[in-house]
């Protein structure tokens, strides 16, 4: 009986409640952890560069090949099964391990993956001399070289020809890096300006100038456009030059079943023999790795390069978002809090705010498509941009557009927690300066808002939080899978905001969902993955500490 009221005592004191809330949110970390060190493994290990091996393999046709590449994982699967789907199993087997193995060599062999049973190979060595070939189209080439040509003579063959090899590779990174540097920056600015003055003279046009005003300005646009010609024609000699120079070097080199291939150098971004490296080397390259990951433009519909471009992207969204619906959340807050009269209407305003809270983030999508592109873009289009009709410049999908749909969509949050943040000031200190002789308007911004401003940051850092990660509105106002190109140039006027950009939380899903090379696309989910999460952190690690120092400086005033 004692121990009967003991139980009872024991769940009145809330001491089993506390237990059970404290295992939860252990439950809960030890999963986030989990997801964390999934991410972490799977992304990271992508950029270890691991060793070829090479094993022989005996398909059906009972025909022997040598096969190399790199071991990606292996599996137990039933052997059933395997009949299901239509491979032969030899029929004592029950249960049969299979090897993906990145055979590489898309020019060879037509994937860059393939299943191997443990049936059809023999063994497994790490062959010395191996190479890998990062390639920009086609993927990687393993196999072993064999000579290096420059045009019709012959530079090295063998070992020896390895320093020659990669000093060579870099210079033709070097050249392809200053051919990018002139299509972006020369002959972008040359098209741009034979595109503004053929705008102009369309904008004369619809003007209704006299035929001497636009005979005058044609003669000008002419001269003008003969210089460009001129100055196009030189750059472009200047590119053929350095696509000359480019592929003047090239690779012969041997598959593992004896092909020979003639690889050009213009073509490598990257040679390596990871066989022969040692654990400094295969550090060195890890980290190299990761460096151009998060600065190079992506290849290969996405499944190889970088992504620089969804990163930069992403931040300037970010922070775009972020100047935008500042202001408004705030202002609507302290309209909300300090001068609209209590009352049944404010109640319902109130709920209406909650209520968007909640509204599913596809229709934020939908609503900006069709009220901020089509019916605010394109009147922008027709007041200002009518020259350039029927070709839509901010009346299509783009930066600013899919920022100010993530303000509208983040908008509740801020002003629910400015709200939260006003409330929270004690009315004595509102009496106090009204009795020393402030306005209300001083109170209000001199003595209430900044210590409600660490409130503030408070829904700004959930606004950052939700805007980094969101992917259904911004599909359909302004991202796109593939745009390398910066919103961000040395053309007037420098920051294109009616551009599209890419995404990284969009560059997951079609990394995942939507990529043609499953397997080559795999890692770079994972790696895509952390960095959204890591910039995300960071972006709430910023925004954090601004507001814990803004709390500090205005502790003493609430004290």
């Amino acid at each position: 009986m004692k121990s009967l009221f003991g139980v009872r005592a024991w769940f009145r004191s809330g001491t089993p409640w506390i237990w059970l809330n404290a295992g939860a949110i252990a439950l809960c970390l030890v999963m986030v952890v989990g997801v964390l060190g999934l991410i972490v493994v799977r992304g990271g290990s992508h950029f270890w560069p691991a060793d070829l091996q090479q094993t022989e393999w005996t398909p059906e046709s009972g025909q022997k090949k040598v096969i190399m590449g790199e071991l990606v994982r292996a599996e137990t699967v039933s052997a059933v099964m395997l009949r299901e789907s239509g491979a032969t199993v030899p029929a004592e087997l029950e249960a049969v391990t299979r090897y993906l193995v990145k055979v590489g060599n898309r020019d060879v062999y037509g994937r860059d993956f393939s299943w191997y049973m443990d049936y059809e190979i023999t063994g497994w060595s790490v062959p010395e001399g191996a190479i890998a070939l990062e390639r920009r189209e086609r993927g990687n080439f393993y196999g072993f070289p064999l000579k290096l040509t420059e045009g019709d003579k012959l530079i090295a063959e063998g070992v020896a020809m390895w320093p020659e090899l990669l000093q060579r590779v870099e210079r033709a990174n070097a050249i392809f890096q200053q051919m990018k540097d002139i299509e972006k920056n020369d002959i972008s600015r040359i098209n741009n300006q034979i595109e503004e003055l053929r705008l102009t003279e369309r904008r004369l046009v619809l003007d209704q100038v006299s035929d001497a005003e636009l005979a005058e300005f044609k003669a000008q646009a002419a001269a003008e456009n003969k210089i460009l010609s001129d100055e196009y024609e030189v750059i472009q000699q200047k590119l053929d030059q350095l696509r000359a120079e480019s592929n003047r070097d090239t690779l012969i080199a041997r598959t593992a079943e004896g092909r020979e291939v003639t690889v050009s150098l213009a073509n490598i971004v990257n040679a390596y023999a990871p066989n022969d490296m040692s654990v400094w080397q295969k550090t060195k390259h890890y980290v190299g790795g990761i460096g151009n990951f998060l600065t190079e433009e992506p290849r290969e519909a996405n499944t190889e390069g970088g992504i620089f471009p969804a990163i930069f992207g992403t931040v300037t969204m970010v922070i775009l978002m972020a100047i935008i619906v500042t202001p408004f959340g705030v202002l609507a807050a302290i309209y909300l809090r300090e001068y609209a009269k209590q009352g049944p209407l404010l109640k319902i305003i109130r709920i209406s705010v909650y209520n968007l809270a909640g509204v599913p983030s596809i229709v934020y999508g939908v609503f900006g498509l069709g009220f901020f592109v089509y019916i605010m873009g394109g009147s922008i289009d027709q007041l200002f941009y009518p020259e350039a009709l029927p070709s839509p410049t901010f009346g299509t999908p783009g930066l600013f557009w899919a920022s100010l749909t993530l303000a509208l969509l983040t908008l509740p949050v801020v002003i629910v927690s400015t709200e939260e943040g006003l409330s929270r000031i004690p009315s004595t200190i509102r009496m106090g300066s009204l009795a020393l002789g402030a306005t209300k308007s001083e109170t209000l911004w001199k003595v209430v808002v900044p210590l409600a401003t660490p409130a503030m940051m408070t829904g700004l850092i959930l606004a950052v939080a939700r805007a980094a990660g969101e992917v259904a509105p911004l599909m359909l106002v302004g991202v796109v899978k593939l745009a390398p190109t910066l919103p961000i140039d040395g053309n007037f006027p420098f920051v294109h905001l009616d551009q599209k950009i890419m995404h990284l939380g969009f560059h997951v899903f079609d990394v995942g969902f939507q990529s043609p090379n499953v397997e080559a696309s795999r890692p770079l989910l994972y790696a895509t993955a952390l960095v959204l999460v890591l910039l995300i952190v960071v972006l709430n690690m910023a925004a954090i500490y601004m507001r814990n120092r803004l709390r500090e400086k205005y502790r003493s005033d609430t004290d």
